[in-house]
């Protein structure tokens, strides 16, 4: 990989104030920039990656009630009655 320059302006004030924080770290600011480009392109790829993974489900939650696999909204109830009975059962008999 070849390196490129990257040219940008920024007042006096913040070149100063950011490169005094960078020498408090034993870094330079070229270090932390190219440091917080990594981290900024990781981020959007993991929030790109993570909107397709979500539109999928969404699309297979979607075909599922399409195709009639429901569960009624009762059984759902009564299902997380019990969880939640079950949880506080729980914390009742760790408390003892």
């Amino acid at each position: 990989m070849t390196d490129a320059t990257f040219t940008f302006r920024v007042d006096d004030e913040l070149k100063a104030r950011f490169t005094d924080a960078a020498k408090a770290q034993d870094r330079t600011g070229a270090q932390l920039i190219r440091d917080f480009m990594r981290d900024y392109v990781k981020r959007r790829e993991d929030e790109a990656e993570y909107d397709v993974w979500y539109r999928r489900q969404v699309q297979l939650g979607l075909d599922s009630a399409d195709a009639g696999r429901l569960v009624p909204a009762d059984e759902v109830e009564a299902e997380f009655a019990r969880r939640r009975a079950e949880t506080g059962r729980k914390f009742d008999d760790a408390g003892s």
